[in-house]
């Protein structure tokens, strides 16, 4: 069989030069994903949250760290902006910002955990392609142990921030339910953050979290337990679909809905556990409802964690409807119809989540 080649490509020198700018600005991006959770790991960011100048020498007696690794760590650190650098003096420091979003799990913004998940997609990359070949979902727990972990620390400062301050409060009458006491199930409570958040926001109130994952419930334990609220709030192993009805007051599914291989049978097995006047709140990654109006940085997001990580988890399970990260409210509007709801509202957003409230 004689082949035939294709016309060479005309090529666009400006847009080939674009590209590889872009290309080489993801490159470093990759490469000093690792640098950043090796600083978070080994505490050297920590030792330099007093935002104060030091020399390599300085960092490496402080953190008991080898002084070669430390310099050149440091080196990387100011090449991308991740700490200020004085040629002057050859010190380096962490600015009031930089030290805010690199030193404390506690603060709103917490920028390793994010990619500690973003580390963990790297090291399934095997795991990933063999399932594009085959088609086959790749479940929670069949994932790299990092993705549990990176999860936790990536969502929980975004809840830290916005969960009782904002989105609970938006619900209609909620908060005074929450504040007299009432009872609250988490489903795909993960390792419980959420659970737990709320939890300690009210005191008067019960909490059951549920997760299919046995891992994640274990840590949601031990933390509940380290929480002080453990009496409040527990965690059992249970999926979506067979959780304990307990005619809760008040159902919270936080960036999992569209994990979940049957999303509408979960949204009828959430309405039938509600109480008469119930609220259930639906937490997901913030989306348009059209692909053209994600193409941004946070479509970026979504769209390359939905590829290795939502969708393969979401066709691990029964009936496989795959949402992807990137659903959008109309989607998610239609899926929480078809479980037999029938008021839904979009409550509040921020430029990462989009948080619904349905009810009967």
């Amino acid at each position: 069989m004689t082949q035939t080649s294709s016309p060479p490509l005309e090529l666009d020198t400006q847009r080939l030069e674009e590209f590889v700018g872009r290309f080489a600005t993801d490159l470093g991006a990759v490469l000093h994903c690792a640098t950043v959770l090796i600083g978070d790991r080994v505490g050297l960011y920590r030792a330099m949250a007093d935002c104060h100048w030091l020399t390599a020498e300085e960092l490496a007696e402080r953190t008991g760290t080898h002084l070669r690794y430390v310099r050149e760590w440091l080196a990387a650190q100011a090449a991308s902006g991740y700490a200020d650098y004085d040629p002057s003096s050859g010190r380096f420091r962490l600015t009031p910002e930089q030290a805010f979003a690199l030193t404390s799990e506690e603060n709103p913004l917490f920028a390793p955990g994010g990619l500690q998940v973003a580390a963990s997609t790297i090291a399934d990359v095997a795991v990933i392609a063999e399932a594009f070949r085959r088609g086959r979902g790749v479940a929670w727990g069949e994932h790299h142990p990092d993705l549990v972990e990176g999860t936790l620390r990536f969502f929980r400062p975004n809840y830290i921030g916005n969960l009782t301050q904002h989105w609970i409060p938006a619900l209609d009458g909620v908060e005074a339910k929450l504040r007299r006491g009432a009872s609250v199930a988490d489903i795909g409570c993960g390792c419980g953050a959420s659970t737990i958040i709320m939890a300690r926001a009210y005191p008067a109130s019960r909490f059951v979290g549920f997760d299919s994952h046995e891992g994640s419930i274990v840590k949601a334990r031990q933390a509940a337990a380290d929480a002080g609220v453990a009496e409040r709030c527990r965690f059992d192993v249970a999926t979506a679909k067979d959780y304990a009805d307990g005619r809760y007051d008040l159902v919270t599914v936080f960036d999992a809905l569209h994990d979940m291989g049957d999303p509408a049978g979960v949204a009828a097995h959430v309405r039938k556990t509600l109480a008469p006047e119930g609220t259930w709140m639906i937490v997901e990654p913030f989306a348009e409802d059209r692909l053209e109006n994600n193409l941004n940085p946070v479509g970026r997001i979504f769209y390359s964690a939905s590829t290795t990580i939502c969708l393969p988890v979401s066709r691990s399970q029964e009936v496989d409807a795959g949402l992807g990260a990137q659903a959008g409210e109309a989607t998610l509007r239609d899926v929480v119809g078809a479980g037999g709801f029938t008021q839904f509202r979009r409550v509040a957003a921020t430029p990462f989540n989009l948080v619904f409230e349905a009810r009967p």
